[in-house]
């Protein structure tokens, strides 16, 4: 960085004010780039420009020859009234979590760790393991533009806290226990390996431990669409199993949606502002309104269901539908399968997907069926081991 090019740097969770020392009038913007500290994004000015600018959330002003330093007293400059530098902000996610919304997205009033076994035991206390999912913001320089995840980002905590804070608890979901504010959501901890690591060991699993493990798959994802929601990314590598019991949970649900919305393309409409959802929600007593449309993204191949994929999607629980008997052909197959994108858009199967399949055949079929004449789940397709 050279003494004729002079940057501004600003956080991406920075305030809508920044300090801003004396500089000329005008401002020209050559560019904007992404500086190696995280949640940085700067601007070059042109050559003919003095000086430096500068801010982060932490209100530090850095000087590339003296590093970070305690900025000078100047008075503040609304960013609204600096010349436009082609990158809009985005909100950030984070701002999910902070006041007043923490209400909204509370745990249930019931005793979330009702369930769970606390990892230790004091004279005034209970201690439990648990997780902490917090957004995290990507950006990059591409093409001469800055890029961000944060919107994506912000959807996808939108719909993970929309299922939690609507479906009741249920021993094959994973437990929501509540949210921190200004951080991220608290989940429970499931010590346990994804169902791609169960159906991999040596010898393959057993008739009945098949049998269990779609029983409770079909028990959980029942129970979920029961709420009017769907799961929008189920595969071997979302499902986890408990080593103490073989409890199959279920999680991430970042691409669920709502069964009562219209479907647009995300790559066909412009992203819509997942903060709508904020200002309809106020507590937990009264749900969030179906949105009039929402934006369904293909999942995790090759288990997306091929209407999804084309962008024709219609019934999101029958997209979940596909997904489980994909992975009732690698349970039953006891190893992952594969399926040629171009031909899965056209719903077609590999003439040996059922091959080694003696249990689920059936059943698998009837789900990958097309969309429109595909098996539905229902809790009575359970199976009784005999």
């Amino acid at each position: 960085m050279g003494s004729q090019s002079p940057w501004l740097a600003s956080s991406l969770s920075a305030p809508d004010d920044f300090v801003k020392p004396p500089t000329p009038s005008k401002m020209h913007v050559k560019r904007v780039t992404l500086t190696s500290k995280k949640n940085w994004w700067m601007v070059e000015l042109n050559d003919d420009e003095q000086g430096l600018q500068s801010a982060s959330s932490s209100d530090t002003v850095v000087d590339p020859m003296k590093g970070p330093s305690t900025p000078p007293m100047t008075p503040m400059t609304p960013l609204a009234s600096l010349p436009p530098i082609n990158y809009k902000i985005p909100r950030h996610p984070n701002a999910i979590f902070s006041f007043p919304t923490p209400t909204a997205y509370s745990a249930s009033s019931v005793n979330p760790t009702a369930n769970l076994a606390p990892c230790a035991n004091g004279s005034t206390s209970e201690l439990f393991k648990c997780i902490v999912k917090k957004p995290d913001v990507v950006q990059m320089e591409l093409n001469g533009e800055m890029q961000s995840n944060a919107s994506d980002v912000t959807v996808q905590f939108l719909a993970e806290l929309r299922v939690y804070t609507t479906v009741h608890k249920h021993r094959n979901i994973c437990t929501f226990l509540g949210s921190l504010e200004n951080v991220g959501m608290v989940l429970e901890y499931i010590d346990g390996r994804t169902l791609f690591d169960v159906i991999s060991v040596k010898p393959p699993l057993s008739l009945s431990k098949k049998i269990d493990y779609h029983n409770q798959l079909l028990d959980g994802l029942t129970h979920l669409h029961s709420y009017g929601l769907n799961h929008g990314d189920l595969s071997l590598l979302n499902i986890q199993v408990t080593h103490s019991s073989d409890t199959i949970k279920l999680l991430d649900f970042g691409r669920s949606v709502s069964a009562d919305s219209v479907y647009t393309n995300p790559d066909a409409a412009p992203p819509i502002d997942p903060f709508t959802a904020l200002a309809k929600r106020t507590s937990i007593l009264s749900p969030l309104p179906p949105s009039k449309s929402e934006q369904i993204h293909p999942g995790t191949r090759p288990f997306c269901a091929p209407e999804i994929l084309r962008g024709e999607c219609q019934d999101a629980r029958l997209a979940d539908a596909y997904s489980f008997g994909l992975i009732l052909v690698c349970l039953d197959r006891c190893e992952s399968v594969d399926l040629k994108p171009w031909d899965q858009r056209k719903d077609l199967l590999p003439q040996d997907l059922f091959q080694g399949c003696s249990v689920f055949e059936d059943r698998a079929r009837a789900y990958l069926q097309r969309w429109n004449t595909r098996r539905g789940l229902v809790r009575e397709d359970m199976i009784t081991s005999s």
